[in-house]
């Protein structure tokens, strides 16, 4: 075999094992997130202090579990839009969103494509020398979409023994989210009243 085909392979074979780590860990902490952190003394613990990993790290504490699960826990009930972002070499191994980000649109897919950190942000290696692990930027530098005028807080910190960098992102609701809920619920109703005056009636 040519030596370049057996690198080829041998590279790959090493990425897919890579992946399926990564996917193993991610699993593992997602389930500790719901297993090991009861949501209601978890919001206790968050209610009325400000995000920060400092407080994530208490709940990991608190509850046994790694820093990632606790963060995870977080963005369940997140006040208001968050992503949570796991990179490493300055390209992210997953990404999670909370559901008003993802209805807006703020999420990244991760297992579909190879996705770089901005420039911009605290966990790309171009920003290292910084040693800043909190700051406020506009939301356009990680979501292009996002209004001019829109800010982002963005947390970062070293996780997972060390392997790969935690980034937590933090927004105001988006400018159309009111206004696009009150018309969704007008459009479910119109359409429920139009198939009870047709004589389609639910199935019970």
């Amino acid at each position: 075999m040519n030596d370049w085909r057996r690198d080829e392979r041998d590279t790959n074979y090493r990425e897919r094992q890579e992946s399926t780590g990564r996917d193993i860990e991610t699993e593992a902490d997602r389930f500790a997130s719901t297993l090991l952190m009861p949501l209601d003394d978890f919001r206790r613990q968050v209610e009325g202090a400000p995000i920060s990993f400092d407080l994530l790290g208490h709940c990991a504490d608190r509850y046994g579990v790694s820093l990632t699960a606790a963060a995870l826990r977080w963005i369940e009930i997140a006040p208001r839009r968050a992503v949570l972002v796991a990179s490493r070499d300055d390209h992210m191994l997953w990404a999670k969103s909370n559901p008003a980000a993802f209805r807006s649109g703020a999420f990244f897919a991760t297992r579909k494509h190879t996705i770089e950190l901005p420039r911009e942000a605290l966990a790309h290696s171009h920003n290292i020398s910084y040693r800043v692990d909190q700051q406020t930027i506009r939301a356009q530098c990680w979501f292009p979409r996002e209004p001019a005028s829109m800010p982002l807080t963005e947390m970062t910190v070293v996780a997972g023994n060390f392997d790969y960098t935690l980034t937590l992102l933090v927004m105001p609701e988006a400018e159309w989210q009111g206004a696009r809920h009150d018309e969704e619920d007008v459009l479910l109703v119109d359409t429920y009243t139009n198939f009870i005056r047709n004589g389609q009636y639910p199935i019970s």
